[in-house]
């Protein structure tokens, strides 16, 4: 009783914060911003690919269409208050209309969402029912949200409306956004990790021994480059190397490619035996 009438309010202070910790980490106070949209089927995966919707929240989407029946404009905001008209995620109105109607499309106290790889389809549901189609059933909006990396969010665009059949009647939106794009996951492999550091050591050798050869040693020309003697004769050993791999026959020439020599080219004196001849 002593904590609770301190007048400081240190005590109740602390437990009240670590409470509110506690809940954080379970998750009770956790909001992705999306908790105002009510699955009708409470999936792993639907919650996964609404939250994926985030970024989006709070946005107005709009786009004007017009037909012979009218001139309509189209609000869409993900789990919000599109057109401010409550509990409505999609709406349409007919500016044409004196009184400018405005019909719910499709409301996000009833949504389905479905992700892909790059793309989240969410589905507003209980809409507005029709006055003359589809079995005068609910309307419902269903909205394409594709990846784009170059859109942060793009224009809403009306793909068509279905509304010739009995049943599951459906208007069609379409928008891009890099929020539904993954996660891009940049690995390096070992042998790139290696040669990056080698190159790195590299430029840290030649620069570091540059300016030590220059302004510490007084170096100038060619002698600048770090340890130039040391690299001369690797260079020579090397040139050395190669001649002895490239050019391992012997190399002195051949007999047969040798130039005669000047003197075999003299005439030798003629031999004479006129002594054998009888007198």
């Amino acid at each position: 009783m002593k904590l609770l009438s301190c007048p400081s309010g240190g005590p109740l202070l602390v437990w009240t914060l670590a409470v509110q910790l506690v809940l954080c980490g379970s998750g009770v106070y956790a909001s992705e911003g999306t908790d105002n949209c009510k699955l009708l089927l409470h999936s792993e995966k639907q919650q996964t690919a609404l939250k994926r919707l985030a970024p989006l929240i709070n946005k107005n989407f709009t786009v004007e269409t017009t037909s012979d029946e009218g001139s309509y404009t189209y609000w869409f905001q993900v789990c919000g208050d599109a057109g401010g008209i409550p509990g409505a995620g999609v709406i349409q109105i007919n500016t044409k209309a004196e009184a400018k109607k405005t019909t719910v499309i499709g409301s996000y106290n009833a949504t389905e969402a479905i992700g892909g790889s790059d793309w989240v389809m969410l589905m507003y549901k209980n809409g507005d029912k029709y006055e003359g189609h589809c079995s005068k059933e609910n309307r419902r909006a269903t909205i394409m949200i594709s990846c784009d990396r170059n859109v942060e969010m793009g224009n809403l665009e009306v793909i068509l409306e279905e509304r010739d059949k009995d049943h599951e009647c459906f208007y069609l939106f379409e928008l891009d956004s890099s929020a539904v794009c993954p996660a891009v996951e940049s690995k390096l492999s070992t042998g790139s990790i290696l040669l990056i550091i080698g190159v790195c050591l590299v430029a840290v050798y030649l620069i570091g021994g540059f300016l030590y050869q220059r302004l510490i040693v007084g170096a100038k020309g060619m002698e600048q480059f770090p340890n130039y003697t040391f690299w001369v004769e690797v260079g020579n050993l090397s040139a050395d190397g190669c001649d002895f791999v490239c050019r391992s026959g012997n190399r002195e020439e051949s007999p047969a490619y040798r130039g005669v020599a000047q003197d075999t080219l003299e005439e030798e004196p003629e031999e004479r035996d006129d002594h054998l001849l009888p007198m």
